[in-house]
Parts: C-alpha cells; sequence; structure tokens
C-alpha cells in the first residue's frame, strides 16, 4: 500500500455535528478488559457516545466504582462473551493472562491500545505479539496516539486523529466506525506491519522539532559569542572596564532579535531555492534534493522559533528600563548635563530615529504573531487554502520586510561609524541583513512578469524540451501521416 493510501482516512469526511452525525448500530456492545486509568476513559468515552459497555477485571467489585454506572463491570470471561469487539488496555506483559481465554475470544475483534516504554523495544510490535498468541482472534492496534485525557475530555480536546492497522480491511472498518461515532478521525495505517511504527509515535519526543531547534541554539551561540565579544570583551581589553552586568539582559537582548531576524528569512529562503531549481532544469518533476526537501518541511517550527526569539525580544526590551544599571547611567547622564550646564540634549534625528524603529518592530511582531497563529491546526483548518496561502506567504514575506527596515532603523548610519567597529567587528545588525536581503531580492526578481510567468507556468506542468505534437488532418478528411504537424 502506497504511503499516500495509507494517510487516507477509512471513511469519508462527515460532519460531527447535528443530524449528519454517525450513530452506533443498535445494540452493539463494546468489551474493554483492563481496569487502569486508559480504559477507564476509554468506558467514559464509549457510554457518552451511546454504546453499551462490558467491562472485565480480575476484580469487578473492587473496580466497579471507578467506572460510569451505565457501564457493567464483571469478570474478564463474562465480558468476552457479551461482546463481539473488545479493547486490550492492558500491558503487553499481562497478555498472557488471557491465554484462558482463548476459545471464548475465538473469532472477537481485538483492538490493542498498548504502547511501550522505549521506542522498538522488542522484535515485534505489541499488536503482532497479541495476534500471534491468538490467531483466531483478528487484531486491530488502534488508539494508542490518543490519550485518557483526550478520551475524557472528547476529541476537541485533543488529538482527533486515530490510527489503525490490521491484516483484515472488515475488522478495519468496523474499529474505524466506533472511532467515528466517539468523535474522532479514523486515518487506516494499512497493514500489521505498521503497528511497530504507530506505537512508536507516542514515544518520540518532538520529532520535527530537534533541527530547528538545534539550528535556533546554533545561531543563538554565534550570535552571543559575537555580541560578548564586542560588547563586553572589547571594552574590558581597550579601556578596562568591566561590563559583565551586560550579559544577562543587554547581551542576550542583542542576540535574540538576531536569531528572530535570521531564522524568518530561513523561513522562506528555500522556497527562493526552489523556485531556482524549477527555472533552471525547467520542470517541476525534478525531486530536489534530500537537504532541501527537509528544509522545506521544516518551515512551520523555523517560523514558530523566529516568533518565539521575537517575544522573548519584546520582553527584554521592556525590562530594560527597571534594571539598576540603566538607572544608575540615567543619574550620571542627568548629573553630567548639570555639570556641563547643559539645557537639553534632544537630538531631533535620533528621536526619529527611535520612533520608527519602535513603531515598525511593534508592527512586525504584530505580523508575527499572525503567523504562529494561523499556523496552529485548529486555525489553519478553519482557513481555505487561498487564505491560508495569503497569509503564510504573503504577509509572511511582507513582516520579513518590514522586520527589515526595522532592522535598518536600528542601524541607521552606524553601519558608517568606524567607532561601530570593535576589534575591526563590525556591528551584529549588518551580518542579520545578508540572508534576508538575499530573501527579498530573490522575491522581487521573481515577480517581475517575464519569469513569474515561465515559473508558474512550470509549476502548472510545463516542462524545457517536452512538446506534444498534433498532426493535422489532411483536405479529404483523414489525418495524414504525419506529414503537417504542430509542435506546441
Amino acid at each position: 500500500m502506497s504511503r499516500g493510501d495509507m494517510a487516507k482516512p477509512l471513511l469519508g469526511h462527515r460532519s460531527m455535528e447535528g443530524d449528519s452525525s454517525p450513530t452506533p448500530p443498535a445494540g452493539r456492545t463494546v468489551g474493554v478488559l483492563g481496569s487502569g486509568d486508559f480504559a477507564r476513559s476509554l468506558a467514559i468515552r464509549l457510554v457518552c457516545s451511546g454504546f453499551k459497555v462490558v467491562v472485565g477485571s480480575r476484580n469487578p467489585k473492587r473496580k466497579a466504582s471507578l467506572f460510569p454506572a451505565a457501564a457493567e463491570v464483571t469478570f474478564q470471561a463474562e465480558a468476552v462473551k457479551k461482546a463481539d469487539v473488545i479493547f486490550v488496555a492492558i500491558f503487553r506483559e499481562h497478555y498472557s493472562t488471557l491465554c484462558d481465554l482463548a476459545d471464548v475470544l475465538a473469532g472477537k475483534i481485538l483492538v490493542d491500545v498498548s504502547n511501550n516504554t522505549e521506542i522498538n523495544h522488542h522484535k515485534e510490535s505489541n499488536a503482532e505479539y497479541l495476534a500471534s498468541l491468538f490467531p483466531a482472534c483478528t487484531v486491530v492496534k488502534g488508539f494508542n496516539v490518543v490519550s485518557a485525557w483526550t478520551l475524557q475530555s472528547g476529541a476537541r480536546d485533543g488529538n482527533k486523529q486515530v490510527l489503525i492497522c490490521s491484516n483484515n480491511q472488515e475488522a478495519k472498518r468496523t474499529v474505524a466506525e466506533i472511532a467515528q461515532v466517539m468523535g474522532f478521525t479514523p486515518v487506516d495505517m494499512g497493514c500489521m506491519s505498521s503497528a511497530r511504527e504507530i506505537e512508536n509515535i507516542p514515544l518520540r519526543l518532538l520529532p520535527a522539532w530537534k533541527i530547528p531547534i538545534f539550528l535556533a541554539l546554533g545561531l543563538f551561540l554565534c550570535f552571543f559569542t559575537y555580541n560578548l565579544i564586542r560588547q563586553v570583551i572589547h571594552p574590558y581589553v581597550r579601556e578596562q572596564k568591566n561590563k559583565l552586568y551586560k550579559i544577562p539582559i543587554e547581551v542576550v537582548n542583542t542576540t535574540l532579535p538576531c536569531v528572530s531576524y535570521v531564522m524568518l528569512s530561513l523561513v522562506y529562503l528555500p522556497g527562493v531555492l526552489a523556485a531556482c531549481s524549477q527555472l533552471y532544469y525547467g520542470t517541476k518533476y525534478r525531486r530536489f534534493p534530500d537537504w532541501l526537501d527537509q528544509w522545506l518541511l521544516h518551515r512551520k517550527q523555523i517560523g514558530l522559533l523566529s516568533f518565539f526569539c521575537a517575544a522573548l525580544h519584546a520582553v527584554y526590551s521592556l525590562c530594560l528600563p527597571m534594571r539598576r544599571s540603566h538607572r544608575y547611567l540615567l543619574i550620571e547622564t542627568a548629573v553630567k548635563q548639570a555639570v556641563e550646564k547643559k539645557m537639553t540634549i534632544w537630538v531631533e534625528e535620533e528621536v526619529w530615529r527611535m520612533e520608527i524603529y519602535i513603531s515598525v518592530g511593534i508592527i512586525a511582531l504584530g505580523l508575527l504573531s499572525l503567523l504562529a497563529i494561523t499556523s496552529l491546526p485548529s486555525i489553519a483548518n478553519s482557513l481555505n487554502w487561498r487564505e491560508f496561502s495569503f497569509i503564510q506567504s504573503s504577509l509572511g514575506f511582507i513582516a520579513l520586510v518590514i522586520s527589515t527596515l526595522h532592522t535598518l532603523t536600528y542601524g541607521w548610519s552606524r553601519a558608517f561609524d568606524e567607532n561601530q567597529y570593535k576589534f575591526y567587528l563590525p556591528p551584529t545588525y549588518t551580518l542579520t541583513l545578508l540572508v534576508p536581503c538575499t530573501v527579498i531580492i530573490a522575491k522581487v526578481i521573481f515577480s517581475l512578469p517575464c519569469i513569474q510567468h515561465r515559473l508558474l507556468r512550470i509549476r502548472r506542468g510545463w516542462e524545457k524540451g517536452r512538446y506534444v505534437k498534433f498532426v493535422l488532418p489532411s483536405t479529404t478528411g483523414e489525418f495524414s501521416s504525419g506529414e503537417t504537424s504542430s509542435n506546441v
């Protein structure tokens, strides 16, 4: 089965609200083996969805109070006899305790909801192991990626997808119907061999975030070291001034916007490289290099980290006047002004620069906030493709341009001041401009009609060097043998 087929829901996308919501078959009884937290949450959700639930436990009298009154709690053997679909909500090491029920379980559908404690902890998946113990049963892997909290709170407060796999299509369809009645979206992951991968999913810690986080940390360390040399080490070496107090707030606050700005440009740089590749080869069907493919897949995470750094920069900036060092410097400046008998230190150019700098920065942060919010699945699902593309692509590029203006107004004319070059190192903001300006210039070039038209044709399927030959009909009404043709 292809990966595209494996990612398709088993059932059509029907509304979960109103009269169009699916209803459980009349009189269907679902069994649950186990009395732990997940089994209890599963029973509650099944009862709320209209199913008759029978719970099998080794100590039914002691466990009955933990389950809803509508659920019947009895011994495991009795519960198995009353249901055709049974959720096995016990740990793998306890599967063997069910072997005495093998004859009663024959012909039943067993839904394995278990997970491991480590990735690939066993040679075979829990579902495959359960199937080997009960060959007369049909085993379906499912519901293991759904938490007990989601089951109790409802699908709207957690992940709505339920990944399902089995070697029996009819059994998968039955479990998928149950999942949909419970308010979840069943997703067919193929045959039982996919169970190992499904069981590994809940054990992975932010798999899509590792590369973006390491990238952000790498940029932070580089810019932090660079700013430390310029703001702390240089004054100590040249003027014997102790500026270590700047490290916790000022150096960090200088570093955060650099990381945010560069990360934002890295969201749109792979799109530029992909467009260059398509223009160069004249086709959209040539596969991108693996590194570019991975880069494109991680743009959402990179963008969210860019917003995170920008938000931290805003908070740090608001805290700058609260520092004791800032108050001392302010008093020292006032004393110097009094000693020198200066009535005012107003500099019109600096006033305008800071007003524009702060205003543009607020606008940039607002646009980044909009990009971050619309990247959330709950918000993105409410937008059509054109709306989502406009916000993430068009407004995202505008956010990059405004961030560039924010950076330029911060630097103003200081890039041409030789006193700003510490140890002959240019100001940090001049380094951050390299990648964003490259992206902006490339975007402007791609917007030229001649290039934009060619790129649009390529993305619609046109290929360089590929022609379609049409043979024109002869005057007699019959098609010619190919002497008269038209190449398009």
